[in-house]
């Protein structure tokens, strides 16, 4: 057996659900491309209504950031397997339903299975959640999660980076939810690490 089917090209699985903020997704797959990782990806239908009232992307243009595409409903698909190997899986954005599906085990759509799958095989869970305010069933479901091995991370701005546009704040959050499967973006301002802001830092 060769080293190449050995130590197979690293694989994330990307899911991108409903809830506003369909570019985190899209920047994510834009990362994996630039490092070289191969993207399996579900996208919801609700995802792609918020898709065209928030971007000028067709389809078709997500699409092709991909590697492999998935059917919503194909529970069939590869991702839906634990022998599938994959590094991990990332839900950007993650709306409350399929946190709500996540949290349950209820595995109805192949986002919420390849969900479930990571979490049972005990790799990385990401799941940035969008909603505000929250109430009790949104942080329960929330704590559900975290007890079950996912991580709950909201795309919170870094004002200490000082972002100067709202790519400069989609890209850094999704630069952060990803150094949590291991995988490092170049663009990340890192505290203590990036002259910029250590400078900033002594002027305050």
């Amino acid at each position: 057996m060769s080293t190449s089917e050995c130590s197979p090209r690293k694989r994330i699985i990307i899911g991108i659900s409903g809830a506003s903020g369909f570019l985190y997704g899209v920047q994510a797959l834009r990362y994996l491309r630039q490092l070289h990782v191969e993207s399996h990806v579900v996208i919801s239908p609700a995802a792609h209504l918020t898709r065209s009232l928030e971007t000028t992307l067709s389809e078709d243009d997500v699409h092709k950031l991909a590697d492999v595409i998935y059917p919503f409903d194909d529970i069939a698909a590869d991702i839906a397997s634990g022998s599938f190997m994959a590094s991990g899986m990332l839900i950007a954005p993650c709306s409350m339903n399929t946190l709500a599906a996540v949290a349950a085990g209820f595995t109805n759509s192949l986002l919420a299975r390849a969900a479930d799958v990571t979490l049972k095989e005990r790799r990385r869970l990401v799941l940035m959640v969008r909603e505000t305010p929250l109430h009790a069933g949104h942080l329960r479901n929330m704590l559900q999660v975290t007890e079950t091995g996912g991580i709950i991370f909201p795309p919170v701005p870094a004002w200490y980076a000082h972002p100067a546009s709202t790519e400069n704040i989609i890209a850094h959050s999704v630069a952060r939810a990803l150094s949590l499967l291991d995988l490092d973006c170049d663009t990340l301002p890192r505290w203590g690490e990036t002259p910029n802001l250590n400078n900033r830092s002594k002027s305050l």
